[in-house]
């Protein structure tokens, strides 16, 4: 990878619930080979590691009865990690001159989303002390220089850039769905009580789940956070922007979030994952300087079959870039 990603993640049960059904997960992937038998100076059964070829991040924050929404997070970032692991479209980069590999790999963010919501609502139908088990899912994958996010729900993935901070997932609730089509302002939808209803999760009764899907050209010096509407609800979109834009490391970043949220009444369980991607501190050699700038050109080169998504969808300013900050691939 050309750059270098430093992040963290931490939740937090609140103040006011008994148990924490947020789920999150951070992790590198790789590739990797068990030796079973060689002539080389390797011992039998040991693993080899290849380098880093992507960065992870998942949030999950469940829904359900006592510990049902517990199990349904838990459920969905397991299920997740089991289909992922045997998917090979992670482990190879994807070049925009190969588009059929890059639409397999959306495909396959579909499947995944689809394959966990339909084993939720086989368990939950199974036990009736999960009827109507749920949760919510944000996942970014972060394969240099792009980023993709595969949502469901009203978690959210958010990209800070020069000193701007973009929420780039939607919140699929019915006050954020009445907003949109203008029945609501911004500030009677974040109070309204339909903004803990969902329209789109995994799981929670629903026949399928729409996969909501962003691709995003990322810089060094960018950053992202995913997190639960246990933080965003008590922490405003400045004051995340402003402390995201401090010297804090993610992980103080993290417990900064917690705490103020906490401070504020902590009534929801809180998630925060934060993530800078900063310039390798051997960008500067000549060899890697120059592998970045043809890696750049050639995946950058070839976006023209894709289309931004125009701000007038979402309310929300483009943000000046160049290539395209966010693709929507949400089919429909």
């Amino acid at each position: 990878m050309l750059a270098r990603i430093t992040s963290a993640g931490r939740t937090d049960i609140g103040k006011k619930r008994d148990s924490n059904q947020d789920q999150y997960l951070i992790a590198d992937l790789n590739k990797s080979m068990l030796v079973q038998s060689t002539s080389l100076n390797l011992e039998t059964q040991s693993r080899l590691y290849g380098m880093s070829h992507g960065k992870l991040f998942m949030v999950a924050d469940g829904m359900g009865g006592h510990q049902a929404g517990n199990r349904a997070s838990t459920l969905a970032i397991d299920l997740l990690i089991n289909q992922l692991l045997n998917s090979m479209h992670w482990f190879f980069r994807m070049d925009t001159e190969q588009d059929d590999r890059e639409q397999g790999f959306i495909e396959d963010l579909k499947r995944m989303l689809q394959k966990a919501h339909e084993a939720i609502e086989k368990e939950s139908s199974e036990d009736s002390g999960s009827r109507g088990m749920g949760t919510t899912l944000t996942l970014a994958y972060v394969i240099w220089p792009w980023m993709y996010v595969v949502h469901a729900g009203d978690s959210r993935c958010y990209l800070l850039r020069n000193g701007e901070l973009r929420q780039l997932t939607r919140d699929h609730t019915v006050s954020s769905q009445l907003m949109e089509k203008g029945g609501m302002t911004k500030d009677e939808a974040n109070s309204s009580p339909w903004s803990n209803v969902l329209y789109n999760a995994l799981g929670a009764g629903a026949s399928e789940v729409n996969a909501e899907i962003h691709k995003v050209a990322l810089r060094t010096d960018d950053r992202i956070l995913l997190c639960s509407d246990g933080l965003y609800r008590y922490v405003s979109d400045t004051e995340l922007q402003e402390m995201m834009l401090s010297e804090l490391e993610p992980l103080e970043c993290c417990r900064s979030f917690i705490d103020v949220a906490n401070f504020r009444g902590g009534a929801d369980n809180i998630t925060a994952i934060v993530a800078r991607l900063e310039q390798p501190e051997d960008f500067d050699h000549p060899k890697t300087r120059v592998a970045a700038e043809i890696t750049l050109e050639k995946l950058l080169g070839g976006m023209t079959g894709y289309h931004p998504r125009s701000s007038a969808a979402d309310g929300q300013e483009a943000l000046p870039t160049e290539p395209p900050v966010t693709v929507d691939l949400t089919s429909g």
